[in-house]
């Protein structure tokens, strides 16, 4: 069978995460892998209203075929909130609905990419993009992240050696490491980028979860050219499977071609679930009880590694997002330490997938605190502290 595949199967490898969730499905294991929004937090009652006020009322209508940008009302109140909450003037036809971020990076590539070409990512970076734009047969570049944000001399030097086509980012609180790039990071990685002619995606799945610290510009602010990613996922619920791509008129028109091939529009019946409820209910206020749950969760978490984990191990302390990135010592394998904790009943996402090229990252991994109680978190995090003394006693 392997002679009738495509070729660009062999180049792009299963999900790690999806695997590693498998093992996770046991009652008794104490998950920290999965980038999972707390099921506790979904309004479970409010979309099961909405539900049946729009069924109720227009039946019909959302069980049928709709339009490819996505229902305008839904694309009118992003384009808004966006003007209310960051001062972007994003108009609605600059907006397609997608069905999840997910979709979003497919599309994007579809539009993009061509085998060969370059795409700038992040070091570590995000295991969905390199996974969805593995699928084109691109050349990855990975640029190392700072606690600021992206190395800009490195990704000076990378652009003069050769152009590329894009440079994906998930600039605040970064999946996996939870960094946020600073103010003057986002305002010097836009210049460089349009100097090289680089088109920017700018994924900003985690951007409404800040807990701590002060608000900051997208780059979409710094650059109209920036394509802009957003998602329902984290402040509703990610099985509604509902995201957005904003970009410009010439790029969205690409953009729509593409989404007709793949599916002709994403599902009509939950984008009005989701309007419904947004139009029912304060969105604001649902953000700020996630935002709170999720910010005590970190705290605890950090306190209990802060604690616990050898003096040796270093964290990133995010101010919002879902996720802690844990560094090792050289010498020390994530892999081993996986192998030690689920054998504890405790398990996490080892740091390796995160990096496009081989060899790299052995020593890192990546802990999520969205979606764990506190008691969890606290018997976790021990657990994990006991198997870290094991192996650095051991070297």
């Amino acid at each position: 069978m392997n002679t009738i595949f495509a070729d660009r199967m062999k180049l792009t490898r299963k999900s790690f995460i999806r695997e590693i969730l498998k093992v996770t499905e046991q009652p008794e294991i104490i998950s920290f892998a999965g980038g999972l929004p707390n099921p506790g937090l979904f309004p479970v009652e409010a979309i099961a209203a909405a539900s049946a006020k729009v069924l109720s009322a227009e039946g019909k209508n959302v069980l049928q075929y709709s339009s490819t940008e996505g229902y305008l009302p839904l694309r009118e109140f992003i384009a808004e909130r966006y003007h209310r909450k960051s001062g972007l003037e994003i108009e609605p036809d600059e907006i397609l609905i997608t069905n999840g971020s997910q979709q979003s990076l497919d599309l994007i590539g579809k539009v993009f990419l061509n085998k060969g070409d370059k795409v700038i990512i992040e070091q570590p970076g995000y295991l969905g993009a390199i996974q969805a734009f593995s699928i084109f047969e691109p050349e990855f570049r990975s640029v190392t992240l700072f606690d600021d944000g992206i190395d800009t001399a490195l990704l000076e030097s990378v652009l003069n050696e050769g152009t590329a086509k894009l440079f994906y980012t998930v600039p605040t609180f970064q999946n996996p490491s939870g960094i946020t790039y600073s103010r003057e990071k986002r305002n010097a990685l836009s210049n460089i980028l349009k100097k090289h002619n680089v088109v920017c995606v700018e994924d900003n799945a985690y951007g409404e979860l800040r807990f701590a610290g002060e608000e900051l510009p997208t780059i979409r602010s710094f650059s109209d050219e920036t394509i802009l990613m957003g998602s329902f996922s984290k402040i509703i619920a990610p099985g509604l499977r509902m995201g957005w791509i904003c970009a410009g008129k010439e790029i969205m028109n690409k953009l729509l071609v593409a989404k007709q091939a793949a599916d002709l529009h994403s599902n009509y019946l939950s984008q009005r679930i989701i309007y419904q409820y947004l139009q029912d209910n304060d969105i604001d206020e649902h953000i700020l009880n996630i935002k709170d749950a999720y910010g005590k969760r970190r705290d605890l978490m950090v306190k209990m590694m802060d604690e616990h984990f050898p003096d040796e191990i270093e964290y990133t302390q995010p101010e919002g997002g879902m996720f802690i990135w844990v560094t090792l010592p050289e010498g020390i394998s994530s892999i081993d330490l996986f192998d030690l904790a689920v054998k504890e009943n405790v398990a996490f996402v080892p740091g390796s997938p995160f990096y496009t090229e081989d060899r790299i990252g052995d020593n890192t991994f990546r802990l999520n605190f969205s979606n764990s109680d506190f008691e969890q978190i606290e018997e976790g995090i021990k657990k994990l502290a006991g198997c870290l003394e094991r192996l650095t006693a051991n070297r």
